[in-house]
């Protein structure tokens, strides 16, 4: 399989203000960025720079945008790699991808972002249908995460961090929990998203216990089809 058919091409570019993140998440983010912006002064101290992450947590709750975030801020371009669509029946093909990317991101400085680890990063032995091609495959990530180099950055995200090998966990070095959020926090979601519309089109009744990208899915949506009734209105008036 060529290499770059394994990328997902998103050139969206997001700023870190544009991430809805509490105050909390906002500064182990800042300090992140600022950390990698400042390596060379960081390590001339002996001090080490994080720059293997890992965000864990519920999914559509703003791990993607995070990452695209971080690298935005830090001027370097991002590699999106989705794991769940990496992985082949050919374990050994499947290593082979995945260090060519990791070879990749390390040659480009770039920010390399793998979703959903815990598709090869499950517990080795944990699963009844493990076999020893697939521990194998934790194994090759883990070494190529040990040796990682300090001016790159990889960010992880997965949604079930409970079935990730122990050892694999160790090699990150921050962990940042990603939860579903409330409903003061998303009443102001909603009045960001809804800020640049009309009053008409922006009360709508919001749905409470789902993700940020859900409740966009679901404002945008309503929004939409209140505009469209509304502009069906104005084509009837003007036939009368």
């Amino acid at each position: 399989m060529n290499l770059y058919n394994l990328i997902i091409q998103d050139k969206e570019e997001i700023a870190l203000n544009d991430v809805f993140l509490d105050a909390h998440h906002k500064e182990l983010i800042t300090q992140l960025i600022k950390e990698n912006a400042y390596a060379l002064e960081l390590q001339e101290y002996g001090l080490p720079v994080n720059n293997k992450i890992l965000l864990q947590g519920s999914s559509g709750c703003g791990k993607t945008m995070t990452a695209k975030a971080v690298a935005h801020e830090l001027g370097k371009s991002i590699i999106i790699l989705n794991l769940s669509n990496i992985v082949s029946s050919r374990i050994g093909e499947t290593s082979q991808n995945i260090k060519m990317i990791f070879d990749k991101a390390t040659r480009e400085r770039s920010v390399l972002f793998l979703d959903e680890l815990d598709q090869i990063g499950k517990a080795r032995g944990s699963d009844d249908k493990d076999v020893g091609e697939m521990r194998r495959l934790v194994n090759t990530l883990i070494q190529l995460i040990d040796y990682y180099p300090e001016n790159a950055l990889l960010i992880c995200a997965t949604n079930h961090p409970e079935i990730i090998d122990t050892a694999l966990l160790r090699r990150f070095q921050l962990k940042i929990n990603y939860q579903m959020p409330s409903e003061e926090f998303l009443d102001s979601f909603y009045n960001q998203l809804l800020s640049k519309f009309p009053d008409d089109l922006k009360n709508i009744d919001r749905k409470y216990n789902i993700s940020f990208a859900e409740a966009k899915d679901y404002a945008f949506t309503v929004v939409k089809g209140n505009l469209i009734k509304k502009l069906e209105a104005k084509n009837i008036n003007q036939l009368q």
